[in-house]
């Protein structure tokens, strides 16, 4: 478990292969309760490549000193990611 935001991530391993495998991530809020945005791709074992970049967001809460998880959110492909984008573009010029 990680202890601080910064250890946090979704990279996984499983028989030595990096099946996940985070791009990048991007820290939205620090606190007891954390949210971060990350980019990542998954293995395909089929292909033995890695598929297209896919991204998550996730939110850990710190007890006892270290982070877990409690909750996520997939977006599911490159077209819903940039739907997400075109509506809080729009919400944030209407503030």
């Amino acid at each position: 478990m990680a202890e601080t935001v910064e250890e946090l991530t979704v990279t996984y391993e499983d028989g030595g292969i990096e099946t996940i495998k985070e791009l990048d991530k991007k820290v939205l809020s620090k606190g007891a309760w954390a949210t971060v945005i990350y980019r990542y791709q998954d293995w395909n074992r089929t292909k033995e490549e890695y598929g297209p970049d896919k991204y998550t967001i996730r939110r850990y809460q710190k007890r006892n000193g270290e982070y877990s998880q409690k909750s996520k959110f997939n977006i599911s492909s490159e077209k819903q990611a940039k739907e997400i984008i075109v509506a809080l573009q729009e919400w944030m010029a209407e503030s």
